[in-house]
C-alpha cells in the first residue's frame, strides 16, 4: 500500500489530524521553553539553583494525575516530563554559567 491512491481515506485523515496534533506539539514545546528560558535568566540573576525538586516532585504528581485522568499511561507521562525538565534544567545552569561569565 505505497501508492497513496490505495490508502483509505480514513487512514489519511488520521495521519492529517495527527500531523496537525504533532505541529502543535511542537509550538506548544517551543512556547513552554521560551517561558522556562525567561525563568532561567531570572534564576541567574537572583543565584537560584537550576533545579527545584521540590516543585518538580510536584509536577510529576499533577501530571501524572492529570494522565490518568485523561486515559495516558502516567508512567509515559512522568517520563515526558522528565525528559523536558532535564533539558530545561541544563538551559538553565548554561544561562547560570554565563550569568556569572563562567
Amino acid at each position: 500500500m505505497s501508492d497513496q491512491n490505495q490508502v483509505p481515506a480514513e487512514l489519511l485523515a488520521l495521519r492529517s489530524s495527527i500531523d496537525n496534533i504533532d505541529a502543535a506539539l511542537i509550538h506548544i514545546l517551543a512556547e513552554r521553553f521560551r517561558c522556562t528560558k525567561e525563568v532561567g535568566i531570572l534564576k541567574a540573576e537572583r543565584g537560584l539553583m537550576a533545579a527545584d525538586p521540590e516543585r518538580e516532585k510536584r509536577q510529576v504528581a499533577r501530571l501524572r494525575q492529570l494522565a490518568i485522568d485523561s486515559n495516558l499511561d502516567p508512567d509515559f507521562a512522568e517520563k515526558f516530563l522528565n525528559f523536558i525538565v532535564k533539558e530545561v534544567i541544563r538551559h538553565h545552569e548554561h544561562t547560570a554559567a554565563l550569568h556569572s561569565g563562567n
